[in-house]
């Protein structure tokens, strides 16, 4: 694979991962989680979890990255859902 096009995945990768680390903070600073889907979340955390193993099994690391570190803050965001309703 091309160097541009790692660098187009990486990309791609680390801006749609750091999109949730705004809700995160804010659900923690708020403790209000009222606005978050619980459903869409878990689907979210089910779909993130099947990509990171796509990603494993074809071994690419923007994919396997992303997706990694997605699930831990989709799983979080789900926690905190449930914790504070």
């Amino acid at each position: 694979m091309s160097l541009a096009v790692e660098i187009l995945g990486t990309t791609a990768a680390v801006i749609t991962t750091l999109c949730w680390v705004p809700q995160v903070l804010r659900i923690l600073k708020t403790r209000d989680s009222s606005a978050v889907s619980l459903p869409a979340y878990g689907a979210l955390a089910v779909g993130s979890a099947l990509w990171l193993a796509y990603g494993i099994l074809i071994w690419s690391v923007p994919v396997i990255g992303a997706n990694a570190i997605t699930l831990m803050l989709v799983s979080l965001i789900v926690g905190l859902k449930i914790r504070y309703g």
